[in-house]
C-alpha cells in the first residue's frame, strides 16, 4: 500500500507541468557596441536566474508595426522617442515604486546628482535608471579640419569660433560644416543653462511657465538661421537624424550627445571632443553648466507584480560595480555612481579624466527649474521643434518662432513641471 501511495505521488508530480519561467521584454534601439554590451549583460543576468526567469531583448528595428503597439515591460529609450518606440505615449511606473515590490534596495543617493536630476520627479524621486545618459558636446572630424587648413587639435570654444571654422570648412568644399542632434535639448535647454537663464519660472500664483524665448535664445537661433541660409549649418531633424551624417564623415562638426564619440571612433574617424560652445560676450556665462539627457531604463505601467519583481532584480544587477564598469567602458555612456568611477580608476582609466567627470556629475545644476521627464517634457520639445522648423523654412524669424512656441506651451497650462507617475 505504501508503495502504491508513493507511485501515485510520483505520477501526480510528473503529471503537473513544470512552472513556466517568468519573462519580461526589454525593448531597445541600441546599435553597434552598445547593442553588443546590452546583449551580454542581459545574458549574464539571465544566467543568474537559473532558468526561473529571464529578460528577453527586443530590438525596435526588428519588429513590425503591430508588435510595436504591444507594450513591453521595460524600455531602454529616450522618452523623446516614445512615439517611435510604441506608436503612442504610454504610462511609466516610476522606479522608486517598483524596487520595493521585490524587496530590492535602491539607494538613490548613490546616483550622481546631475544624473539623478535628469530622471527624478519634482520632489526628487527617481523615475527611471539613467543608464544611457550623455552630456552635450562638440565633436569635430580632424581630417576635415586638416583639409580646411584648421588646426585639428584646437576646437572652437565659442559659437563665434564655430562660425569661423564653418566658413573655412565650407570654403574647402565640405558641404556640411556643422550639424546637430537633439536640437531643443542642445540649443535651447543647455544654452539657457550655460548662460544663467532658467528654463522655466514659477510665478506668484504658483503657475510654472517655460521661458525659452529670452534674448540669448533669440540671438542663438537667429545666428543658426544665418548659418542655415549660407549652408554652414545643416539640419536633418529634431532627433538623432544627424548622427549618421557625422559618423559617415559627411559633416565636419557636430553638437549632440557625448555618446556619439565612441560610435565615430568605431566608424574609423579621427575625432576630437570638446565642451559645448558658448557666448563669451554674455556676462556670467558658465559653459560647463550642462544638463545630461538621453536614454533611461523605463518600466511601463499595467503589468503583474511578479513582472515588476523581475524588473527590480534586473535593475539591481545593472547597479552592481562590475556591471557598471563593463557598461561604461563598452558604450561611452556616463557612469551613474562613484562606484563606477572607482572601478574605472582600477581598470586604468586616466585619473585626471575621472576626477573631472566626478566634479561635473557631482554638482546639481544651480538653476533647478528644469522641465522633468514625462508628457510635459515631450510636449515642450515637440512644440519647440515644430516652431524651429518654421525658421529653417524661412516662414518665421527666430523671435516670432520662439514667442509662438512659448505662447502655445504656456497658454492655459497649469504647470509644465511633470507630476510624479502613478
Amino acid at each position: 500500500m505504501a508503495q502504491a501511495g508513493w507511485m501515485l505521488l510520483l505520477f501526480l508530480a510528473l503529471a503537473v507541468p513544470a512552472q513556466a519561467a517568468e519573462e519580461i521584454i526589454l525593448r531597445h534601439a541600441q546599435t553597434g557596441k552598445s547593442q553588443e554590451a546590452l546583449t551580454n549583460l542581459v545574458q549574464r543576468f539571465n544566467d543568474t536566474q537559473k532558468g526561473k526567469a529571464r529578460v528577453i531583448l527586443q530590438d525596435l528595428h526588428g519588429i513590425g508595426e503591430q508588435a510595436r503597439h504591444e507594450l513591453p515591460q521595460l524600455a531602454f529609450l529616450d522618452v523623446d522617442d516614445s512615439s517611435e518606440f510604441f506608436g503612442t505615449r504610454p504610462r511609466f511606473k516610476p522606479l522608486f515604486q517598483v524596487m520595493p515590490l521585490a524587496g530590492e534596495k535602491f539607494a538613490a543617493k548613490r546616483l550622481f546628482p546631475l544624473l539623478a536630476d535628469a530622471v527624478d520627479d519634482p520632489v526628487g524621486r527617481i523615475q527611471a535608471l539613467p543608464l544611457g545618459m550623455s552630456l552635450p558636446v562638440l565633436l569635430w572630424n580632424k581630417e576635415a579640419y586638416r583639409k580646411a587648413g584648421l588646426d585639428p587639435e584646437v576646437p572652437a570654444k565659442t559659437w563665434w569660433e564655430v562660425q569661423r571654422h564653418a566658413g573655412k570648412l565650407y570654403d574647402a568644399g565640405i558641404k556640411c560644416p556643422v550639424t546637430s542632434s537633439r536640437f531643443a535639448w542642445v540649443h535651447l535647454e543647455n544654452l539657457s543653462m550655460q548662460h544663467g537663464e532658467p528654463i522655466s519660472t514659477r510665478e506668484k500664483n504658483g503657475v510654472t511657465k517655460v521661458a525659452l524665448n529670452r534674448l540669448i535664445d533669440v540671438k542663438h537661433v537667429a545666428l543658426l538661421s544665418s548659418w542655415y541660409k549660407s549652408a554652414y549649418f545643416r539640419y536633418y531633424g529634431p532627433g538623432d537624424e544627424s548622427d549618421q551624417k557625422f559618423t559617415s564623415g559627411e559633416c565636419a562638426m557636430y553638437t549632440g550627445p557625448s555618446k556619439l564619440y565612441a560610435d565615430a571612433v568605431h566608424a574609423g574617424l579621427t575625432v576630437g571632443a570638446a565642451e559645448l560652445p558658448y557666448y563669451d560676450d554674455v556676462r556670467g556665462a558658465t559653459p560647463t553648466q550642462l544638463l545630461p539627457d538621453g536614454a533611461g531604463l523605463w518600466i511601463l505601467a499595467g503589468f503583474k507584480k511578479s513582472e515588476y519583481q523581475l524588473a527590480a532584480r534586473f535593475v539591481s544587477f545593472l547597479m552592481q560595480p562590475q556591471t557598471q564598469l563593463e557598461w561604461v567602458r563598452a558604450t561611452g555612456y556616463l557612469p551613474m555612481t562613484t562606484v563606477a568611477i572607482e572601478m574605472l580608476k582600477r581598470a586604468g582609466v586616466a585619473p585626471t579624466l575621472l576626477e573631472a567627470a566626478t566634479r561635473r556629475l557631482a554638482e546639481r545644476p544651480r538653476i533647478t527649474t528644469r522641465v522633468k521627464y514625462g508628457s510635459n517634457l515631450n510636449q515642450m520639445r515637440d512644440i519647440l521643434n515644430e516652431e524651429i522648423a518654421t525658421v529653417w523654412a524661412d516662414t518665421k524669424p527666430a523671435k516670432e518662432a520662439l514667442d509662438s512656441a512659448m505662447q502655445r506651451l504656456n497658454s492655459g497650462t497649469p504647470s509644465l513641471i511633470a507630476k510624479p507617475g502613478r
